[in-house]
């Protein structure tokens, strides 16, 4: 599989090593953001570069018929507009907050978790931790979090680092050399419950990636982790 690789920092990196001993090949290194791609020599593309450069490139990549697995997050207010683009032009297409097999198990504890808590007098609150480098706050994979959590809850929304009766509090810390770690905390005035994931490197994220690229190859559509995982 010949891969574009677009955005060549400290994931990127991780994501080359890993589809390097998959035995694929990197094409196309892009780190800077451009309005001229040319994909002509990749099977797919792999998207990790910043929330300004994100929809850009899958917007170039989904118009040259190039599958596009995006891991950027911090531009999800335009991802509809992708999804139409996407249908209309048959194109390929999968986008995650996180694309670690561990995370999107937990995606899936914490729906169950938020649904059984739903009958029950407790609140909850969302804590992320990343390195310094991370550029958005919440982290992608915290607002997929809430968002579960909002579904079965009388929350409305969430909110960064504040404290409102109606909205699910996120709490994002920013720490020197932290890859990511997601805490729920279910409080009440007698006990507290908590499930937590913690990822100790990249290569977790990198891996889910290289396989989504992977899945997506030779198909048409619009997926998820959960089509990739089987979940």
């Amino acid at each position: 599989m010949k891969i574009a690789l677009l955005g060549y920092g400290k994931m990127g990196k991780a994501i080359e090593e890993v589809a390097l001993k998959r035995g694929h090949s990197i094409v196309l290194k892009l780190d800077e953001m451009t309005t001229n791609i040319n994909f002509k020599k990749a099977d797919v593309a792999i998207d990790f570069s910043i929330p300004e450069a994100a929809f850009h490139n899958i917007k170039q990549a989904i118009d040259q018929n190039i599958p596009i697995v995006s891991g950027t997050t911090g531009w999800i207010d335009q991802i509809e507009e992708v999804i139409t683009m996407c249908q209309h032009k048959k194109g390929s297409f999968i986008y995650s907050s996180n694309y670690s097999l561990g995370v999107n198990l937990f995606f899936s504890l914490n729906k169950k978790l938020a649904k059984m808590m739903q009958k029950f007098d407790y609140d909850s609150t969302i804590i992320e931790t990343h390195h310094t480098e991370k550029l958005d706050a919440p982290s992608g994979t915290a607002i997929t979090l809430a968002k579960q959590i909002i579904k079965h809850s009388d929350k409305t929304d969430w909110i960064l680092n504040e404290n409102q009766p109606k909205k699910l509090k996120i709490t994002s810390k920013r720490i020197d050399n932290i890859p990511g770690t997601h805490q729920i905390i279910y409080q009440s005035e007698i006990d507290e419950i908590e499930i937590k994931h913690t990822a100790h490197n990249r290569m977790g994220f990198a891996q889910g990636a290289v396989i989504a690229a992977e899945f997506i190859q030779n198909k048409k559509g619009i997926f998820s982790m959960k089509d990739v995982l089987g979940l």
